[in-house]
């Protein structure tokens, strides 16, 4: 074993995993990781203006690259700041190894400036967190670290090294990650009787999540839908797990309203959901959501959340693709020219039904289709028509999220991400972590305009590394979702009473001018009939944009 010092054996552990990039913002703690970098050539550090940005941009590399992303933060601040991103990374599972200095293990009861308990601090937002004791732990506690982030439920993980231990020398094993197989093959039996349901079911419906992306199950999926002829409903996810234009989808569930949920649920006889929680909303839930008639089967490879809060009637725990293979094999013994004719049937209705609603939402539109300020709908519409083909997708659009759905509908898997972890700020980091992991694809983020303050600081790091991202940016001057969910806990008491804090006037925040001072180019648009010419000529260009467009900001609809 090669004798190095520990700042060398973290380092040559990271070439050994085939680590290509770091992401991070560096301080006094690290200086021994920051100098050693320069030694490795092959290892790109990526530097963020602040840590949130740091865990976006390496958030997203984790995402669209499959792999775990490496994290550098500084101490108890920079932790601290990184929290609010942790958060969605936990809870959009993304394989995520941080580490952060820690001052010398000497002189800690002295209590120095920075000082704290780093890993009490990260555990609340990571899947587990280590502090390491000598240099020899370093590349052993690394390559748990690769491991654990990506063993189901995948997530972030953290290492806390002390300064004297990155100094320390030790003999140490340099070796690559051995990853878990977790292609889990569910029981015969059990692949059996859901089989056995769903070819009995009447009105069939089927929720996916992040388990069905993640373990490359959409056209599995796809083909049981079909097979079936259910409706099809992508919880809370970060990314989008089945094509947006396909006939049996039927859009996002509804987190916000409970009534809105139970109504989406209320007519199913059989409910299938697959890779994900069952199920995720806003508030919490006083009684199961689901219909009183309906038969549950859960399939998810995380056995903590299977029966997590309501008991389901069939947990399954296993692979999502290996499940979903194994009940379309055993399906097929089950389904009679009678079932194909009932599945037939079935989504020809779900197809009315979608269309009624999508003309319903664009009569809703109509009217203030050539508004100034522009319609969220219109924008959607023009952007639809002048995306490039091939673009990967961050939608953070907020309350314009509904009419970016209906239109710029996305059929290739890893092609449609969201910002799904409940904390605002991810569609302008994010976005640079799926360029920088995808080289060959353009990549374009619709962001609402109070979204986009959290992490602006992201443009630099665009701009200094030259990395190609177009952001949209949904300007409505101010925070609309607060405004309707206001509206929705008021209800009738709602006359009268204002809005505290929910504007972004006074100044207004020009994204244009914002960009420029980071070293983007950006445009404000305020006519509909600009957005084409702008969106085509922002994401021809070899390096970052912004497209600010000015939208209606109106709280008479969800659709206005």
């Amino acid at each position: 074993m090669p004798k190095l010092s520990g700042r060398y054996a973290l380092l040559e552990q990271l070439v050994a995993d085939g680590v290509t990039h770091v992401f991070g913002n560096p301080g006094s703690t690290e200086e021994a990781f920051m100098d050693a970098l320069q030694d490795y050539p092959q290892i790109r550090y990526i530097l963020a203006l602040h840590e949130s940005v740091a865990v976006g941009i390496a958030d997203g590399y984790a995402r669209a690259s499959g792999r775990p992303a490496f994290l550098q933060l500084h101490i108890n601040p920079g932790l601290g700041n990184a929290m609010g991103m942790l958060y969605n990374s936990y809870r959009t599972q993304t394989p995520m190894v941080v580490y952060a200095g820690q001052h010398s293990q000497r002189g800690g009861s002295q209590e120095p400036i920075l000082a704290g308990d780093l890993v009490r601090m990260a555990e609340p937002v990571t899947k587990w967190a280590m502090h390491v004791e000598d240099a020899f732990e370093i590349p052993v506690l690394l390559r748990r670290a690769f491991k654990v982030a990506m063993e189901p439920p995948r997530g972030p993980v953290f290492l806390s090294i002390p300064m004297n231990v990155m100094d320390e020398e030790a003999d140490v094993d340099i070796t690559p990650t051995a990853y878990t197989n977790t292609r889990v093959r569910p029981d015969p039996d059990a692949v059996e009787r859901v089989a056995q349901v769903l070819a009995a079911a009447q009105s069939p419906l089927i929720v996916c999540g992040e388990g069905v992306a993640t373990s490359g199950a959409t056209p599995e999926l796809a083909q049981l839908a079909e097979a079936l002829g259910a409706r099809v409903h992508a919880s809370f996810s970060a990314e989008l797990p089945f094509p947006a234009d396909h006939p049996l989808y039927a859009g996002l569930l509804n987190i916000i309203s409970e009534p809105a949920l139970k109504g989406q649920l209320s007519a199913a006889d059989v409910i299938l959901a697959v890779g994900t929680p069952v199920l995720t909303i806003l508030f919490p839930l006083g009684e199961p959501p689901f219909p009183p008639q309906a038969t549950i089967v859960h399939i998810d490879l995380n056995p903590w959340e299977v029966s997590k809060n309501w008991p389901v009637h069939h947990g399954v725990m296993a692979d999502p693709k290996m499940a979903l293979t194994d009940i379309l094999a055993a399906l097929g013994k089950h389904l009679s020219p009678t079932h194909q004719h009932d599945a037939q049937r079935r989504t020809q209705a779900i197809q009315a039904m979608a269309q009624q609603f999508m003309q319903a939402m664009d009569a809703s539109a109509q009217a203030k289709w050539d508004s100034i300020p522009i319609a969220p709908a219109r924008m959607a519409s023009e952007l639809a028509a002048a995306i490039a083909p091939g673009t990967v997708l961050f939608d953070e659009s907020i309350t314009a999220g509904g009419h970016v759905m209906r239109h710029l509908r996305m059929s290739e898997p890893g092609t449609h991400y969201r910002a799904t972890g409940g904390g605002l700020g991810p569609g302008m980091p994010n976005p640079i972590g799926i360029r920088l992991a995808r080289p060959d694809r353009p990549v374009l983020s619709v962001v609402g305009d109070g979204a986009a303050m959290y992490t602006i600081q992201a443009l630099w790091t665009a701009a200094h590394y030259k990395v190609p991202v177009t952001w949209v940016i949904a300007n409505n001057s101010s925070y609309r979702i607060l405004k309707l969910n206001m509206l929705e806990y008021l209800g009738e008491g709602a006359a009268g009473r204002q809005f505290v804090a929910m504007d972004l006037t006074d100044p207004p925040l020009d994204f244009a001018r914002i960009a420029a001072s980071f070293g983007v180019k950006g445009v404000r648009v305020e006519h509909p009939d600009q957005i084409g010419d702008a969106v085509r000529e922002a994401q021809s260009a070899e390096e970052p944009r912004v497209v600010d467009i000015a939208i209606d900001g109106d709280t008479r609809s969800r659709w206005l």
